[in-house]
């Protein structure tokens, strides 16, 4: 039994990536307009984005904890980084919800 009254954790869904053939753009990384200085890749791992990476600008010298991706068709979709510790040139993000 947990200490918030019996009330058991979902376990985290992961969603498929889409398939190749679903893809309206390539899967290479796409950079934000108007950014500049070093940046970082974003694979984004679930959500309506799922599969597809992004550049984005590292923030003091690490990936930003949330990053406002946006959608093909005009809306824009909030990520968050996976994990706090994050090594390398890119990191793992997760889909919060639609902005």
């Amino acid at each position: 039994m947990s200490r918030f009254g019996g009330l058991a954790r979902r376990p985290r869904m992961r969603l498929r990536p889409r398939p190749d053939s679903d893809r309206m753009e390539p899967a290479e990384p796409r950079p934000f307009a108007g950014t500049d200085g070093p940046m970082i890749t974003a694979l984004l791992l679930d959500g309506p984005l799922a599969g597809d990476s992004i550049e984005i600008a590292i923030v003091e010298g690490r990936p930003p904890k949330t990053v406002d991706v946006p959608t093909r068709e005009g809306a824009a979709c909030r990520y968050c980084l996976d994990e706090l510790e994050q090594g390398g040139s890119s990191a793992a993000y997760t889909f919060v919800y639609r902005v």
